[in-house]
């Protein structure tokens, strides 16, 4: 444990307090980003939980909110590779796991969406042409579709190496 953490629970503070403020404030940001409320709230309890792992009911505990609730965010998390469902050895129980790098997942993952959307668009400028205001619409979608999957990959590139260079992974 840090001496930050150890000085908070010195001082008589509520770690559990200050946990959870941070947990909704991310969440809410996460939320105006687009995300769903409780994914949001999920996802945020689990990246800042010390082993980036729980159960079901330790996140219906720490959120205070049905297992139910728990089920259909971890549901939404899952299938945009946000987190990961394990056994618990000797268990029967599920826990979830915030993945190492699921932003690094998550961008990949919305490159492959790019690429359809991109197939789209190019069908959609196909069929009402350049020379109409729909296609020329659609036509600057599909550059900036373009754009986006280029520096896309440059940028996973680039973290690569900020990432074996700062974390030491």
């Amino acid at each position: 444990m840090d001496e930050r953490r150890e000085e908070s629970r010195a001082d008589g503070s509520d770690d559990g307090a200050a946990d959870s403020r941070f947990v909704e404030r991310f969440a809410a940001q996460l939320v105006q980003a687009g995300m769903a409320r409780m994914p949001a709230r999920v996802f945020a309890a689990l990246l800042s939980s010390e082993r980036g792992a729980l159960t079901s009911a330790e996140l219906s505990e720490r959120l205070k909110i049905s297992p139910a609730a728990v089920s259909g965010a971890v549901r939404h998390l899952a299938q945009v590779n946000m987190v990961s469902r394990e056994r618990e050895p000797g268990s029967r129980r599920e826990r979830y796991r915030v993945q190492s790098d699921q932003w690094y997942d998550a961008l990949l993952e919305r490159d492959a969406v790019l690429k359809n959307w991109q197939a789209t668009m190019r069908e959609g400028v196909d069929h009402f042409g350049l020379d109409t205001p729909q296609g020329r619409r659609i036509n600057n979608t599909l550059e900036f579709f373009r754009f986006l999957e280029k520096e896309l990959g440059s940028l996973t590139q680039r973290w690569a190496a900020h990432r074996a260079e700062r974390l030491n992974d």
